[in-house]
């Protein structure tokens, strides 16, 4: 299908940045974007500093979807919903109207998992996945002061240190016994728990929310362990889930995420996945770093120069500035242990393999400083694809 466009779905992080990525290398093979928003661009990450700044979303909004069609010479379809995918026939379909593709990139990332509560003030709960989101959780706390946070993951507790400097009043509640569970050893946990408690977070970690009412002009917060609450807004931050339901409907190949391979190709030609929706590799990391590599290897692929994805160490800067925080984590299953060494909000934990390899570490504080050094020592998160080094080795 000479004349038919290269076909992105999805205007964040992934879809924006591939498409300028691809540019660089192509610029005449015609270009559409979809997106179920309006297509404003904005970096996803400065969703959880805006109240800090003092920004709006309109403020975080960097350039609308008729600048980028501009910048990308492309077409963007906004406020646009692909209602299914036909590979068979490589077109897409919005509706009745079907669209035909050169190439499928799948882009639209994760959705906010949804948690049932019971309660007359479910309309009262904001998750914040994109700047849409964040729009109307604004608005919503314009004359508010005491925010509840459901969930004390990394997503939760940026948000609670935002919010904190912004004026508010923050408590979080997450069934588990320390924050970022599945991120920090739980020295490390403890450090930034008492960074955000110093700013006057309260935590209710153990129980979870089970019921939200109107009560006047506030919520109450009914807990499992019988705490109440009071509240005027509810963020939502249990995490994401991948969204695989139209490929999976398309006989594409999911399990977490869309599966793909090294060449960020589904189970069906013609198209990829890339960024929160895609798996690679058994993996489906949720974080910038993955996301660019992935851009910049498919970029080459849709523009004829087949290159498979490769991370190096993929360390996550955490959005906490009142204790600063970097983390590494080890790979799922590493057998091995953590020690931790320092005082205070100053601390270095290391995760090493039974054979003494660093496989992972947590920084805290001025221990942020040795990142770079320990990045130097960690494995590769998705190593090169062998066939790839023998070919560099050979020109």
């Amino acid at each position: 299908m000479p004349d038919a466009p290269l076909v992105i779905i999805g205007t964040g992080l992934a879809g924006y940045n591939l498409a300028r990525e691809f540019r660089k290398h192509d610029s005449e093979t015609p270009l559409l974007l979809i997106t179920a928003d309006d297509g404003r661009s904005y970096s996803k990450p400065m969703l959880s500093t805006g109240f800090a700044m003092n920004k709006d979303a309109d403020a975080l909004g960097m350039l609308s979807a008729g600048q980028m069609a501009i910048q990308l010479n492309a077409e963007i379809r906004t406020h646009t919903r692909v209602t299914r995918l036909d590979p068979d026939n490589r077109r897409v379909w919005i509706g009745n109207e079907p669209v035909p593709y050169r190439d499928l990139v799948l882009a639209w990332g994760a959705q906010t998992i949804q948690v049932p509560i019971a309660g007359d003030a479910q309309d009262a709960i904001f998750p914040i996945n994109d700047l849409l989101d964040y729009g109307r959780f604004r608005e919503a706390a314009r004359g508010k002061q005491r925010v509840l946070i459901v969930g004390a993951g990394l997503i939760g507790c940026e948000f609670a240190n935002d919010l904190l400097h912004g004026g508010y009043e923050v408590e979080l509640v997450a069934p588990c016994e320390q924050i970022m569970p599945s991120l920090l050893p739980v020295d490390v946990a403890a450090a930034v728990q008492r960074g955000l408690e110093s700013l006057g977070a309260r935590f209710h970690l153990g129980p979870v929310l089970e019921r939200l009412d109107r009560s006047g002009d506030a919520l109450e917060a009914q807990l499992s362990d019988g705490q109440r609450l009071s509240c005027d807004l509810v963020v939502s931050a249990v995490g994401l889930r991948p969204r695989t339901e139209l490929a999976a409907a398309a006989g594409l190949e999911v399990n977490r995420g869309i599966t793909v391979d090294r060449m960020l190709q589904t189970s069906t030609n013609h198209v990829y996945a890339l960024g929160d929706c895609a798996e690679v590799g058994g993996l489906n990391l949720l974080y910038v770093m993955p996301l660019m590599s992935g851009v910049r290897a498919l970029a080459q692929t849709l523009s004829g120069k087949p290159t498979s994805v490769a991370y190096g160490p993929m360390p996550i800067t955490v959005k906490t500035p009142v204790c600063p925080l970097v983390v590494s984590p080890p790979a799922a299953g590493s057998d091995g242990h953590w020690s931790v060494e320092g005082e205070g909000s100053d601390l270095k934990a290391l995760f090493r393999g039974i054979d003494g390899n660093l496989l992972g570490y947590a920084l805290t504080g001025a221990a942020v400083r040795e990142r770079l050094d320990l990045n130097k020592q960690l494995p590769p998160v998705l190593a090169e694809v062998p066939q790839l080094l023998s070919l560099k080795s050979s020109e």
